[in-house]
């Protein structure tokens, strides 16, 4: 039985090992263009977009139609067997001899050829529906690392508003002789620094369009809708039904296969009928016909015997194959799961505290520097330890985003 993956988490891989430089330098030249026709999507559009477009997607619909196809070669009769005799076999005269004879199969044979291509060709939809499910989740992945590069990108031009601010409240102050030129000097280098980030966060992002392009296997510049909220959206308990109906209907259809590939070998254990017809001359003179009838008695039929306990060995095989992944897959959602609760009270306190203690400090620190009531160190101080919780936040968010969607679609085993 041919066997046909379709893993995803391959291609994430295979991308991940892509030089840096090289994503770097494509990230350029894309960004060069980027600002130009750019169609922003929401998450389910985008999922739409990569499984119509998605080539591996579409290989796996010509696997299935090819299995379709061969439903029609059920019915496999011998090839038919025409036979020229000549000669002086009746007598000394020159006589001649044609026949023609047809074997074709008893029993059940032929049902059991259409019940076995029409469980490959189930097989293959099963297929199907593992690759479109790790493919939701790779450009779900891929769409929210978008996403957090955007907020990135924002917390950035946060920092830049207010350090320009900062920057000119101290060359204020310097004319004014309430401060020294270091302020300036180090409101000038926080400025530029935060210049340079810019620039590697436009790289970035770039090369986060790059992989959900790649995913969705399309010449457009697809971009997210950024009125999407970063915080993905977790569907509680879709993860515990979806992942396991897929993967038990997938080694179930297995098994299935080699049931009816047993019962194919069963039924070729029976004899073949076979018909014909002759027509010769006998002293020269013609016509002469007549009818045969016959059997081909499979006398040597341990070969069907041995594939029989071979595909009944396999349908153990699929079974014990299920019953472990089904462990793992439980396993592996109580660790998901872990993480998903652990990152989730990580996201929660920043939501309802962190972040609100960030903008007050910011807030604060701001009118107290330029009142002339903070000490520049001071300020610097609690700048840093107000932008750190903002960084911290974003981080938050994009692990909890991570943690929900890899809960949401856990890994399925198919081998």
């Amino acid at each position: 039985m041919k066997k046909t993956q379709y893993t995803y988490r391959k291609i994430s891989a295979n991308f991940a090992k892509i030089p840096l430089r090289t994503l770097r330098l494509s990230a350029f030249l894309f960004f060069t263009i980027l600002s130009h026709a750019q169609t922003k999507i929401s998450l389910e559009k985008a999922i739409e977009l990569a499984k119509s477009n998605n080539i591996d997607l579409k290989i796996a619909d010509k696997e299935i139609e090819r299995q379709n196809i061969l439903k029609k070669t059920a019915f496999q009769p011998d090839p038919l067997q025409v036979q020229y005799q000549g000669g002086q076999f009746n007598s000394v005269d020159f006589d001649h001899n044609v026949s023609v004879q047809q074997f074709f199969p008893l029993g059940n044979v032929t049902k059991a050829n259409r019940q076995l291509q029409e469980e490959l060709a189930k097989l293959a939809e099963k297929r199907k529906a593992l690759s479109s499910y790790e493919l939701e989740k790779a450009v779900t992945l891929a769409y929210y690392q978008y996403l957090y590069g955007i907020s990135i990108q924002k917390l950035n031009s946060e920092l830049n508003d207010i350090y320009t601010k900062f920057l000119k409240n101290a060359e204020l102050r310097f004319k004014t002789g309430e401060s020294g030129n270091i302020e300036v000097i180090s409101a000038k280098a926080k400025v530029k620094e935060i210049e340079t980030q810019k620039e590697q966060l436009e790289y970035d992002l770039a090369i986060y369009q790059k992989q959900l392009q790649f995913f969705i296997q399309t010449d457009e510049n697809i971009v997210p809708d950024q009125n999407t909220a970063l915080q993905y959206t977790f569907i509680e308990n879709q993860q515990n039904t979806k992942a396991e109906t897929l993967m038990t209907d997938f080694y179930q259809q297995q098994i299935s296969v080699y049931q009816k590939e047993a019962g194919t070998f069963k039924a070729l254990r029976t004899p073949k009928v076979g018909l014909g017809y002759f027509a010769q001359t006998i002293n020269t003179e013609s016509l002469f016909q007549g009818f045969t009838a016959g059997l081909q008695i499979p006398l040597f039929g341990g070969v069907n015997t041995t594939k029989v306990k071979a595909a009944e060995i396999s349908i153990s095989q699929s079974q014990l194959a299920l019953d472990k992944n089904k462990m793992m897959l439980n396993l592996q959602r109580e660790e998901l799961q872990n993480n998903f609760q652990k990152q989730q009270k990580n996201l929660a306190y920043f939501q309802n505290e962190g972040l609100l203690y960030a903008n007050q400090i910011i807030e604060t620190a701001q009118k107290s520097y330029a009142n002339g009531d903070m000490s520049y160190w001071s300020y610097i101080s609690f700048l840093n330890q107000a932008i750190d919780i903002k960084k911290q936040f974003a981080e938050a968010t994009h692990s909890y985003n991570q943690s929900a969607i890899e809960l949401q679609f856990p890994t399925i085993k198919n081998n």
